[in-house]
């Protein structure tokens, strides 16, 4: 998360913090993040969470300002709600990434403080998309982190993914990279969240129970 710190007139700087992964999968994706939330140097809350669940078939990441990336994401689910009732249809997650980049590119001059990560399975497949505040739409081949520990869970992701990776074993890797930026980014912290999205089982979050196990292995694996 971020927010803007005033130090003299007409200037203002960009402070950030955070986690944030997205995986895509042969079977499915994952999206994992931790749970600090800061304003500069101090903690604002320890308990956040920064996954947000649209659909039973997609989801997304928060990063950025907490008020911003809520108002986007509420819309986005607002949408993809409507349009399932009125077609009885999911809405595909492609769809949903057009219309972020609509809503964050028509808010210029002015522009939301959001970076997201949205991944979801549809008729196309297991997809992701990150979508940044002056609207523009990546779609990521493999992986994606964002956020200030987003280096060292990068170097995590290049490390460890490989092509045909399952949901059960990307849940480890992605767990491994947000524990690796929370131990050397001071804007990261407090726990982990994890979820994951498969056709057969739709939208699913981990317990903490489930993300200790998860770290415990990884861990037992290194030594």
């Amino acid at each position: 998360m971020s927010f803007y710190r005033y130090s003299e007139p007409e200037k203002r700087i960009l402070l950030t913090g955070t986690t944030t992964v997205g995986i895509k999968c042969v079977d499915g994706v994952v999206l994992a993040t931790d749970r600090r939330v800061t304003s500069g140097y101090f903690i604002a809350h320890k308990h956040a969470k920064k996954i947000w669940k649209i659909d039973d078939h997609v989801a997304a990441t928060m990063s950025g300002a907490v008020a911003d990336v809520q108002k986007i994401l509420d819309r986005l689910t607002t949408q993809a709600n409507y349009y399932k009732l009125t077609t009885r249809r999911p809405i595909s997650v492609r769809a949903l990434a057009s219309l972020a980049s609509l809503l964050l590119f028509n808010a210029r001059p002015y522009i939301y403080l959001a970076h997201i990560i949205l991944a979801g399975v549809d008729d196309e497949g297991p997809q992701i998309y990150t979508v940044d505040w002056f609207g523009t739409v990546t779609e990521e081949r493999d992986y994606i982190a964002t956020g200030s520990g987003s280096p060292t869970a990068l170097g995590v992701l290049e490390d460890r993914y490989y092509p045909g990776i399952t949901v059960k074993e990307a849940i480890e890797v992605a767990i491994r990279a947000v524990y690796s930026a929370m131990r050397r980014d001071p804007g990261s912290g407090e726990g982990i969240d994890v979820a994951y999205i498969t056709r057969e089982e739709g939208y699913r979050e981990l317990t903490d129970e489930e993300v200790r196990k998860y770290l415990e292995r990884s861990r037992r694996v290194e030594s």
